[in-house]
């Protein structure tokens, strides 16, 4: 969903889109030589993952889509800092099952379809863990459950992208007009 999403709202914004993952990539070659190169040499391939974010947060009218690695590092939260973030919570089962059903693997294979729920379940939980912090440093969470549930949906499967879109364009113009807020009240009389 990520991806379907953050082209969504770059078209209703009319704002260029980039996947910070996908431009790793790209600079390595290909999906296949990324995955190489992170596994072996990890620090450098979030030292690429930090030089992408860094050339991004440097330009405007911007949605990028950004990995798990992008909250793993305090210099990458900074980058995420120079505009709004936005964190797409997605239930772990949802996840999880996707994985196995599909025998996909999440980026950069942090998530190995071991082909069992519950292994690849441990997984995704053990990585959500480590990355709490950096998620919860974003301006606002937009939870599919609770997308889902204002909709009077039951099976969380019937949210669709457009769906998110319109929470996430709403978060958006709730964080503007704050913004613009704290600004008049910090300008001098």
């Amino acid at each position: 969903m990520k991806t379907s999403l953050g082209k969504l709202l770059s078209e209703a914004l009319r704002y260029y889109y980039f996947d910070s993952d996908s431009l790793v990539e790209e600079a390595a070659g290909d999906e296949s030589a990324a995955k190489s190169f992170r596994e072996r040499d990890e620090e450098g391939f979030r030292e690429s993952e930090t030089e992408v974010l860094k050339q991004l947060s440097s330009m405007g009218r911007l949605v990028v889509c950004a990995g798990n690695g992008a909250v793993q590092s305090a210099t990458n939260l900074a980058f995420l800092r120079h505009g709004i973030s936005i964190w797409i919570d997605i239930p772990l089962d949802m996840i999880a099952r996707k994985v196995v059903e599909d025998g996909t693997q999440l980026s950069a294979s942090e998530i190995f379809n071991s082909g069992s729920y519950s292994e690849v379940m441990t997984q995704l939980t053990a990585l959500y863990e480590e990355m709490r912090g950096g998620y919860a440093t974003a301006d606002a969470t937009v939870s599919l459950q609770k997308v889902a549930c204002e909709l009077g949906y039951d099976d969380f499967d019937a949210v669709t992208t457009e769906d998110m879109a319109l929470e996430v364009l709403k978060e958006i113009e709730k964080l503007t007009r704050l913004k613009k807020m704290m600004e008049t009240a910090a300008r001098p009389f």
